[in-house]
């Protein structure tokens, strides 16, 4: 519908979508962030420059696109999250975080480093297109509006939707449509630019 060529990498089930500090082997900020979009531009045929590249999740994948897109800047041009995990410290035994981390009490600094809110101050005005959304009955709702808040007070402009919903496909299904819309205009502006 859009004529956009979309990439589904597997970020593994606990991967957070970072090199991990403690697994030296883990390494899917690397994987994604620089292997992939080389293994991707040299494959297809494709605009390889930031205005031509969004990144998005759902859930963990959700921290892992906004994660990467704040520390990377130079490959992605907008970026969005599915109720996703954007602040990780009140979770601090979940979804294996402490295996990629080590625990919150002896390292602290890795999940201050690591965490999507504390990145905000990476972004530079008006170079990241920004957009997430998360339903209000979701676990993940408050490190959302959180995560809103700072990006408000610093003038970061943003969509931001919240509706009802949970954390599951129903919410997502819909959720993608949002998304996949305003990638496109993304795009199209960025075309629109030349």
């Amino acid at each position: 519908m859009y004529n956009i060529l979309i990439v589904c990498p597997d970020g593994g089930s606990t991967s957070w979508y970072l090199d991990s500090p403690i697994d030296k082997e883990m390494k899917y900020e690397t994987y994604i962030s620089i292997e992939l979009v080389d293994a991707i531009d040299k494959k297809y045929k494709t605009i390889p420059e930031k205005t031509a590249r969004a990144i998005t999740g759902l859930s963990m994948g959700g921290h892992g696109a906004f994660y990467l897109s704040f520390k990377h800047q130079d490959i992605w041009g907008a970026a969005g999250s599915m109720s996703g995990g954007l602040d990780i410290r009140p979770f601090p035994n979940g979804w294996d975080l402490p295996k990629r981390l080590g625990s919150y009490s002896d390292h602290q600094e890795y999940w201050e480093e690591n965490t999507v809110i504390n990145l905000v101050n990476r972004i530079k005005a008006n170079d990241l297109k920004l957009i997430f959304d998360c339903g209000i009955n979701d676990f993940f709702y408050e490190v959302n509006e959180k995560l809103h808040q700072k990006l408000t007070e610093r003038n970061i402009p943003h969509d931001y939707i919240i509706r009802p919903g949970d954390h599951n496909w129903n919410y997502w299904a819909n959720a993608i449509k949002y998304q996949l819309l305003f990638f496109s205009d993304y795009f199209d502006s960025q075309k629109n630019k030349e």
